[in-house]
């Protein structure tokens, strides 16, 4: 009897040693699944974001213009809307606008930073709204702009992308990436207050350089 109990107990203790090998190794199983899913995850975002950067690269128009070009007058630019360049000694002040800005206090708001959106009059209030809710951040610049080459076009110093819609996805990876960014901005850290909020129909391009000029 002895024996036999003592049997028992040695084939109960190496069931409950197989048990936990079992347990142990489908817990060893799950985590690695696990593990190797979210590699799949990771590697398949990182993909993906790979390929919008590319796309987004790919769609951005780029210029070499420096900074710190400030002059009076009128300016005729090389692009519509222009990227930069010469400019007025005063800047945009960054927000809203729903009539034409001029160019050249602009182009300074370029220069300190800022993301320009621009849309063709006409384009429907729905996109309209959108493009608002995005310009609602700071440093950037909305308004519509006569004779655009596509319905929307957003512009930042030295770069710029031409949108048929406002729910493009380039355009918010075209903000994420150029708007106050330290490497494309020339006086990054510049202000986009404290300048001009009139419209295109005003006669304040005669400003000679002089204490605004940053």
């Amino acid at each position: 009897m002895a024996k036999e109990r003592i049997r028992a107990k040695h084939a109960e203790a190496a069931q409950l040693r197989a048990e936990q090998a079992r347990r142990k190794r489908r817990k060893t199983l799950v985590t690695r699944s696990v593990g190797g899913l979210v590699l799949v995850v990771v590697a398949g975002s990182a993909g993906f974001c790979a390929i919008c950067n590319r796309q987004l690269t790919n769609a951005v128009t780029t210029a070499t213009y420096s900074g710190g070009q400030h002059v009076a007058g009128t300016i005729t630019y090389k692009e519509s809307p222009p990227i930069g360049g010469l400019h007025n000694v005063v800047w945009q002040n960054c927000g809203i606008y729903d009539v034409p800005i001029h160019d050249e206090h602009a182009v300074h708001s370029l220069e300190h930073g800022a993301v320009w959106i621009t849309y063709r009059p006409g384009l429907p209030p729905d996109q309209i709204q959108q493009l608002k809710v995005l310009a609602s951040d700071d440093n950037m610049l909305l308004s519509p702009y006569p004779g655009l080459a596509s319905p929307i076009v957003a512009s930042s110093w030295n770069h710029q992308i031409l949108l048929e819609s406002a729910s493009d996805a380039r355009l918010r990876q075209f903000i994420a990436r150029f708007k106050n960014n330290p490497t494309t901005t020339p006086e990054f850290g510049a202000p986009c207050a404290g300048g001009t909020s009139v419209s295109a129909e005003a006669d304040s391009l005669k400003a000679a350089p002089g204490p605004m000029a940053r």
